[in-house]
């Protein structure tokens, strides 16, 4: 059970770095925020994955990914995060 906590945790933080590193402009977060991107990420893509591929090696709808799944999920929520707090941050400067 601990290797399997820690290895979440190596993956998520791999996964986080590259997802930062890929992403153009600054996000301000720390390594602990990078490693929550890189495990919220995993489930993206095992969720992504499932809904493309219809059927995956655990047989469940919303699991973790490999390390290629990972990343891109990573990409996506490091998106849509900017997507929102840009949006927001808009709105609070109009006022």
């Amino acid at each position: 059970m601990l290797g399997l906590i820690i290895s979440i945790i190596i993956v998520g933080l791999i996964a986080g770095f590259i997802a930062r590193a890929v992403i153009p402009g600054k996000q301000d977060m720390s390594i602990l925020m990078t490693i929550v991107l890189g495990i919220v990420g995993s489930f993206v893509g095992g969720f992504l994955g499932f809904l493309l591929f219809q059927h995956d090696a655990m047989d469940g709808f919303f699991q973790p990914a490999g390390i290629i799944g990972s990343i891109i999920g990573a990409i996506i929520v490091l998106l849509v995060y900017g997507l929102v707090r840009g949006r927001g941050g808009a709105a609070r400067r109009r006022s």
